[in-house]
């Protein structure tokens, strides 16, 4: 069992790594082409993983992953809308690229997936074999990135989701939303995952995430 848990982990970094990395970018290179310096001021126009891990959120996702699903997120890309060329809804697509990359991701995983499936390489009755490292990335690949999008779109800030719901709000709605998520939206949110954590019974998030794993597989390898 420890060797099957060490393959696992040791497939699974990487997985996580290009994808937290992945999502921040798209966050980041959205806005600069927007016109907002801001993202690469902070050295966030990049793909290298160490400038886009939060600590808490990368340790959230090898938490739940070994618990057979991935949620977390990444360190917040800095940005300034006001600088954007159309404040509004150039924020709103830099947001949407985030939650958006993860979804590519986990298709072209898919695709790979069934790619080697038809061609044989791979048997289908292989795909979730513990042992095979290719089965633990595909798989994990899209287990992961799709728990990232999800996760990311919970109306909550720092999450995306909060941005997400504002930009469709009208504009005095938008303000009061946003103070509020500023003010409270992040205690909530610690609250949920604290609770989760010691009272395993009220893990909401865990409770609506988990039934929906077997939908999202079989969508996306078709098994």
């Amino acid at each position: 069992m420890g060797d099957v848990s060490m393959l696992f982990i040791v497939c699974v970094i990487p997985v996580i790594l290009i994808s937290v990395a992945l999502h921040e970018f798209a966050h980041a290179k959205m806005a600069d082409l927007a016109g907002d310096p801001t993202p690469r001021f902070y050295g966030r126009v990049t793909l290298n993983p160490l400038a886009h891990l939060d600590p808490l959120g990368t340790v959230m996702i090898v938490i739940t992953v070994l618990s057979g699903f991935g949620i977390g997120w990444g360190k917040p890309v800095p940005v300034n809308p006001s600088r954007m060329k159309n404040p509004r809804w150039d924020h709103f697509a830099s947001v949407a690229a985030g939650p958006l990359s993860n979804v590519l991701q986990a298709t072209v995983y898919a695709v790979i997936a069934r790619l080697l499936m038809t061609t044989g390489v791979l048997a289908p009755q292989q795909l979730f074999d513990p042992l095979n490292p290719l089965s633990i990335i595909l798989v994990m690949g899209v287990v992961i990135n799709i728990g990232l999008a999800l996760f990311n779109m919970i109306p909550l800030g720092p999450l995306d989701g909060h941005w997400i719901v504002g930009a469709f709000l009208p504009e005095r709605q938008r303000i009061q939303w946003y103070a509020w998520n500023r003010n409270y939206g992040g205690f909530l949110f610690l609250a949920l995952i604290i609770l989760g954590q010691v009272f395993p019974d009220f893990d909401v998030i865990e409770k609506v995430f988990t039934p929906l794993y077997p939908r999202i597989l079989q969508f996306f390898f078709g098994l």
